[in-house]
């Protein structure tokens, strides 16, 4: 395991620059509006705790609805690139609707435009990329997936901060520019990126993961954790104190950390099994969580950020290649599962925080008993994997 040679050789993949330059400009749009988004919706344009939650909820439905449906049809597709591409138009146009929305209505049409055609954007980049690295680099393109998601986060990083500082000079109208100019720059690379045709895959020559419905369930679980946080997490925090622009400094505290270990943890995922490193982070998230709802001062929120970084870093980008191998003959298919799945996520995770009123911090009580569940999951399927060899040791 030479972390440095690897890398060296990733970076000179032919063609590998586009790809890496293409999620440095994807993290930075997310970026500038993920944790300003529902504050926009609260503070800029003045929907309800029901309002914000229902345009979350549509416009992720119709996301699930056509990741799911590309990803069927996107293994019989020779090329791919088509897709982020006409993704990416649409996600534009549908933010221009929403920076001149004023009402319900208004915000739920730009949102929904902006965001059901974008699971095409990630899903489709990570199977072209994942096509590109095992034609050009074999014998890294698992940790080059890795990478690649680890520019995301850099981009998401930069973005926190350049998305706090437009919303201090130009308010929430800057902050949507910002995301648009994103997007737009991603596109244009897009159109100038050569993709590469998919490889051959069999079985026989190709590491898989077992399939399993009780893994699947137990990712589901935890990704609602994290879309319930990502949500509400920003409210809270405006609600306790009062500063919207508090939310893109956490974030770039735990964009800094969540880059460190996503190397890492691609690392201890080859050497120890992936489920063994879901499992670790998952407790690193409900310690994160119960901290989170005992309405700590604004210190310990900055304090806990690496314990979450670590979390996050394990679900984007182990959690992904976990789930592409489970059908790593059908790339585009695995892709978008995994999008598909924390779509899903997202969605379960806006509608569970309505049991509890406004946006008190005892939210996530919600969030520590989902990875709570995730975790009993995970460790009642390796002691039955565990039961089951036990009589072929004997």
């Amino acid at each position: 395991m030479n972390i440095i040679k690897d890398f060296k050789a990733f970076l000179k993949i032919k063609g590998a620059w586009y790809l890496l330059l293409g999620l440095f400009l994807y993290g930075i749009g997310l970026g500038i509006l993920a944790p300003m988004n529902a504050v926009y919706m609260s503070e800029g344009i003045g929907l309800t705790k029901g309002e914000i939650a229902t345009i979350f909820s549509v416009s992720v439905l119709l996301n699930m609805a056509i990741t799911i449906l590309i990803g069927f049809i996107s293994d019989k597709m020779k090329r791919k690139k088509p897709l982020p591409i006409f993704a990416l138009i649409l996600c534009m146009f549908g933010l221009i609707l929403y920076m001149q929305a004023d009402t319900f209505l208004g915000a739920l049409i730009g949102m929904v435009i902006a965001v059901a055609p974008s699971g095409l954007i990630m899903g489709q980049m990570f199977a072209m990329a994942r096509n590109h690295f095992m034609q050009l680099a074999p014998g890294i393109y698992e940790m080059a997936q890795i990478w690649l998601r680890a520019m995301m986060s850099v981009g998401f990083f930069v973005g926190l901060l350049v998305g706090a500082n437009l919303y201090l000079v130009a308010s929430f109208q800057g902050i949507l520019w910002g995301n648009f100019l994103g997007y737009f720059l991603l596109f244009v690379l897009l159109l100038l990126y050569k993709e590469y045709e998919p490889v051959e895959i069999n079985s026989s020559n190709t590491k898989g993961e077992t399939f399993s419905l009780v893994m699947l369930l137990a990712l589901l679980l935890l990704g609602c954790a994290d879309s319930l946080r990502g949500l509400y997490l920003p409210l809270v925090v405006v609600d306790l104190f009062e500063k919207p622009q508090l939310m893109s400094y956490l974030w770039s505290v735990q964009a800094v950390f969540e880059l460190l270990f996503m190397t890492f943890s691609g690392y201890w995922a080859m050497k120890f099994g992936s489920k063994r490193i879901i499992l670790l982070s998952s407790f690193c998230a409900i310690v994160t969580y119960s901290i989170y709802s005992t309405s700590p001062p604004l210190f310990v929120f900055f304090l806990v950020q690496p314990l979450y970084s670590f979390y996050v870093s394990v679900l984007f980008g182990v959690a992904m290649g976990y789930v592409q191998r489970m059908f790593h003959t059908k790339i585009g298919f695995g892709s978008s599962l995994y999008v598909f799945l924390f779509q899903m996520a997202s969605l379960i995770g806006y509608v569970l925080p309505f049991i509890v009123e406004g946006y008190k911090p005892q939210i996530f009580i919600i969030p520590t008993a989902l990875v709570g569940a995730g975790i009993l999951l995970m460790i009642g399927l390796a002691a039955y994997n565990r039961q089951k060899q036990a009589p072929l040791t004997m």
